[in-house]
């Protein structure tokens, strides 16, 4: 249903009409009613669009539009049956223009005459569209007064017979949005959320895994590059050195295997952005798709995923709309960089941070958003960390910074296998990927779960002096400074999860180190960016930290290669050398 100044001038309209025919988002057919008052609030029609009709966006699919004077009561229900019978018979979108008018001002309290005082004289003066239906059944002798008298005298009886009957209720029930399909699941707290969820897998059958998407069908041809690629995937598993790919390969593998769905979207998600997911492989001459997932075994879940369209809003809603109706696929939604996710901004506000809160509504919509320093420039390093950790309340969301494939692993599994269901943001890497540090073991895999904080294994408690608190890709470029230097009396530990943030495991990793002289929280973000601000907010003791961060600037990143490198090692001197002060 929209309103003829929304349908004119959303972008989001335009979004979901492209979305029609597209195998990954199309619902077989919309009908659009559009209730066309001819002003939108207060601003005239013509200044609401350019366009002739309000519905032209319909003429992008071709889809028939019926115009439709609202006072015509016959003609509207003639013109819904039929885009009922067009939408059921040709599986097409079709829109139906009534046109209407206002009765009163917007929300019914507003003065419209301040506005448009000639149209609404007018308005005063017309019949309603029951007196007009009512006088044109008289005339033709079909009813009479009477008729229309008891009409309104049962309808009113009926409305105030429903009123007491509500007085003598102490308590209102609500009846859960889609009770069915959410009935195995329930609402859960900060400290539900907090409690560890078993993700392991039997190593045994996480070796089958492995080999169903190593292995591509003998009797086709794939250019020699993907034949690599997918080899090497089983040649990782067998050194005992998966990456972040397989990572992810594994997770949705064990989780089709156990009988969950999953369902990926997003823009160039089937290879990946930065060409290292390949869920969907080529034949080389026919093209034909071929999904490896879908081969687990004969009962398991669905595997779906497609390259969107070039949207952010329309398909982070549609998203968000299909993690709602189906609580048992593990919904993902990636951007193409992390920063693009602004274009989904409505969403992430009034939904994906919000709607447990205003209306119940659980969702486990998961949303990868690649996000680190490389030198990118300003609209390709951040995620925009900062804007997620502002909407984070109590318990309405995850968000991690995972920095180990076993640990997203782990995270995706938790995802689906809490028995509640909320948000997860995760910051997902970019040069990481194909770093060789950058692996887990088959037994982290199969025995681990993920870790909301990850010590560092190489520090020697009584030689440290300097405890640094880290998220994300930067660890190890601050792994690498430390390695260069022989610092041994630097801890480096990892907060893989932001929120909700591990308060007590940090308090207990600060006791460890008791002969720290100073903690740090090291962050590649520009200060005013980042994670900064929201430790301050949520972790008192942080105040007290020293920050190594890039100084505050209005963009997230240097468009200069060359400055933004010098920026970054300014970051990373500072964090091992306090007189290296970079804010001044």
């Amino acid at each position: 249903v929209h309103g003829d100044a929304a349908i004119a001038g959303q972008g989001i309209v335009y979004e979901v009409v492209q979305m029609a025919k597209l195998d990954g988002y199309k619902t077989n057919g919309t009908i659009h009613i559009v209730v066309n008052n001819q002003i939108g609030f207060t601003t005239n029609y013509l200044d609401a669009r350019s366009s002739t009709y309000c519905t032209d966006v319909a003429k992008v699919t071709l889809s028939p539009v019926l115009h439709i004077n609202a006072d015509d009561t016959e003609a509207v229900v003639h013109a819904v049956l039929f885009a009922l019978d067009f939408r059921m018979t040709f599986k097409r979108d079709v829109f139906i223009d009534l046109l209407g008018y206002r009765k009163y001002g917007h929300n019914e309290g507003d003065e419209p005459r301040f506005t448009q005082p000639k149209l609404y004289k007018a308005i005063a003066k017309h019949q309603n569209p029951r007196d007009i239906y009512a006088a044109k059944l008289i005339e033709e002798g079909i009813i009479d007064n009477n008729y229309v008298s008891k009409l309104e005298s049962d309808y009113k009886s009926m409305l105030e017979s429903e009123l007491e009957d509500s007085r003598k209720e102490d308590k209102t029930v609500i009846t859960p949005f889609m009770q069915e399909e959410w009935k195995d699941f329930k609402r859960a707290d900060l400290s539900e959320i907090m409690i560890p969820i078993d993700t392991k897998y039997d190593k045994s059958k996480l070796t089958k895994i492995a080999d169903v998407v190593s292995t591509l069908p003998k009797d086709k041809k794939f250019i020699r590059k993907i034949e690599r690629l997918i080899e090497s995937r089983k040649t990782m598993f067998n050194e005992d050195k998966l990456d972040w790919a397989m990572g992810e390969h594994l997770a949705y593998g064990t989780l089709l295997e156990e009988g969950f769905n999953i369902r990926i979207s997003g823009q160039d998600v089937e290879r990946g952005t930065f060409s290292h997911r390949h869920a969907v492989v080529k034949v080389e001459d026919s093209e034909e798709e071929i999904i490896l997932h879908n081969n687990i075994s004969d009962n398991q879940g669905k595997f779906n995923i497609f390259n969107s369209l070039l949207s952010e809003y329309g398909v982070v809603g549609f998203d968000y709309g299909y993690a709602m109706a189906s609580p048992n696929t593990l919904t993902i939604w990636e951007a193409q960089f992390g920063d693009f996710s602004n274009g989904a901004q409505i969403m992430l506000d009034q939904y994906i941070s919000a709607a447990e809160d205003k209306w119940k509504l659980q969702n486990g919509l998961v949303m990868l958003l690649p996000h680190g320093y490389e030198g990118q420039g300003a609209e390709h390093s951040s995620a925009r960390m900062e804007r997620y950790l502002q909407l984070c309340s109590k318990d309405n969301m995850f968000v991690a910074d995972c920095t180990t494939p076993a640990n997203l692993y782990h995270l995706l599994r938790r995802q689906m296998k809490a028995n509640y269901r909320k948000p997860l943001i995760v910051f997902t890497p970019k040069s990481l990927l194909r770093h060789p540090k950058v692996v887990s073991t088959v037994d982290e895999f199969a025995n681990g779960s993920f870790q909301m904080l990850i010590d560092d294994a190489q520090a020697n408690v009584e030689q440290i002096k300097s405890l640094i608190f880290v998220t994300g890709k930067f660890y190890y470029d601050l792994l690498e400074e430390r390695e260069n230097l022989g610092r041994n009396d630097v801890a480096l530990v990892r907060v893989e999860q932001l929120f909700p943030l591990p308060i007590e495991d940090i308090k207990a990793l600060i006791s460890k180190y008791n002969n720290t002289e100073e903690i740090v929280w090291a962050q590649e973000e520009p200060r005013n960016m980042g994670a900064y601000s929201y430790l301050l907010l949520h972790f008192e003791e942080a105040r007290t930290w020293r920050a190594a961060t890039r100084r505050p600037y209005s963009a997230p990143a240097a468009g200069s290669s060359t400055r933004s490198k010098r920026r970054h090692q300014q970051v990373i001197d500072y964090v091992f050398d306090k007189t290296k002060n970079n804010q001044r």
